[in-house]
């Protein structure tokens, strides 16, 4: 899909998507409740499709009617032996993957986890190193496409590094609790995306299940829990709504409805770091291209780096700015900082690159003369269509909204974006 933007004014009341992040592990907990539940606010993205035939390879059944799914979960552990490998199609959906590996684990003899390349080479060795401990008999093959697994997960103490992803966590942290024996999860220091494990025990004690955390990093898991069925709404996404505020930024007046100001959702910082007047501070004063220089005026991503895209783009377009914290954008969708320094290259404006930091630096924005890729990944097409909104400009790929955001387009196009689409 191709979009051309113009220049263009947004404004308007909008409801905020419902939170990726808190579907997925709802979903999951749902799968594994006794009884039916009911989740408001699944959108028809392709993430949450994923996730949704992936819990059916645990043995849930669902149906989804508008934005509710209804979920009977299987109650218990159906540690069910096959000849055969039982197929998780997870698409691109990394959160789905490294969700499911513990359950699929203790669910299954042999699971095959399914998708895109891509999905695959953004790594999941955590789990191998995961394997070897507590004397699991865990075999792994990986393909290009697809990973075979087969073996059973053991309760025990299990040691996570926490400059890894989050969702390796929380992945355990699903599964751990359906053992018959307590276990413990230690996750070292530093500890990145700390929110999302803080989201991950909130759902969990909503379906009934209460892990304690004994000292900071520390979690007590207590075997034999049982999942319990529940009803309740999903809440907004911080993450997308990053992109509306971004908008407003450059002078728009979009107002995003359904966010919960006291979410876990560390990325609800973006309204500070990109409303003119709450927090954004001028980094421009970098002394030499090609240098850190000094990171104490640095922007922290390492707790929101889902945030990285929208903040590059926005910071771009007002007065540059230094980033740390963005190691783990490699191995996102995309290599999500390279992408963003080829796109704004086309934009006028220079950016470099670090191991674990990225300068941006302060430039007159210009319509590109050429084309503008959105690398397979969702939120660079969301992040360039921010800068199309002052200077004009075409977006090819931008079909890749539809992972997280499938109505991305039609509701700028409604708030006002001038925005043409060849399917």
């Amino acid at each position: 899909m191709i979009v051309n933007i113009k220049p263009s004014k947004l404004k308007g009341r909008i409801r905020a998507p419902y939170s990726k992040s808190l579907a997925h592990r709802m979903l999951i907990c749902a799968a594994l409740a006794k009884g039916e539940s009911c989740i408001e606010g699944i959108a028809k993205s392709e993430d949450m499709l994923a996730t949704l035939d992936c819990i059916e390879g645990l043995g849930a059944l669902y149906r989804l009617e508008g934005d509710i799914a209804y979920i009977k979960g299987t109650g218990e552990v159906k540690k069910e032996a096959s000849f055969d490998y039982v197929v998780f199609p997870c698409r691109e959906s990394g959160s789905t993957l490294r969700f499911l590996i513990p359950l699929a684990m203790i669910c299954r003899g042999k699971v095959r986890f399914k998708g895109q390349e891509r999905l695959f080479k953004r790594g999941i060795s955590v789990y191998e190193d995961i394997f070897t401990q507590n004397g699991n008999d865990i075999e792994l093959k990986k393909y290009e496409d697809h990973i075979d697994i087969s073996g059973s997960l053991k309760a025990g103490s299990y040691t996570l590094r926490g400059d890894v992803s989050s969702q390796f966590i929380s992945g355990l942290m699903f599964a751990l609790p359906l053992l018959e024996s307590d276990s413990m999860i230690r996750v070292t220091e530093p500890v990145e995306s700390r929110s999302y494990i803080d989201i991950t025990l909130e759902v969990l004690k909503l379906f009934g299940v209460d892990i304690e955390e004994r000292e900071k990093n520390l979690f007590y898991i207590k075997g034999a829990s049982v999942y319990k069925a529940y009803k309740g709404k999903v809440e907004g996404d911080w993450s997308n709504a990053a992109f509306l505020y971004a908008f407003n930024s450059f002078g728009n007046a979009i107002e995003p409805e359904g966010l919960n100001d006291n979410s876990k959702q560390g990325d609800r910082v973006c309204r500070q770091l990109l409303l003119k007047g709450e927090g954004l501070k001028d980094l421009t004063k970098l002394k030499a291209k090609g240098r850190e220089e000094d990171l104490s005026q640095a922007v922290d991503i390492s707790d929101c780096p889902d945030l990285g895209p929208v903040l590059f783009a926005a910071y771009a377009g007002m007065h540059g700015g230094r980033f740390i914290g963005t190691r783990r954008l490699k191995i996102k969708e995309s290599d999500r900082a390279l992408a963003m320094k080829e796109e704004l290259e086309k934009f006028g404006i220079e950016m470099d690159i670090f191991e674990n930091s990225v300068n941006i630096y302060k430039g007159e924005l210009k319509e590109p003369c050429e084309h503008l890729m959105g690398h397979n990944d969702h939120r660079i097409v969301m992040a360039l269509s921010i800068l199309c909104s002052l200077t004009g400009g075409v977006i090819e790929g931008a079909e890749a909204v539809r992972k997280s955001y499938p109505d991305f387009f039609k509701d700028m196009k409604d708030l006002g974006l001038e925005v043409e689409i060849e399917v």
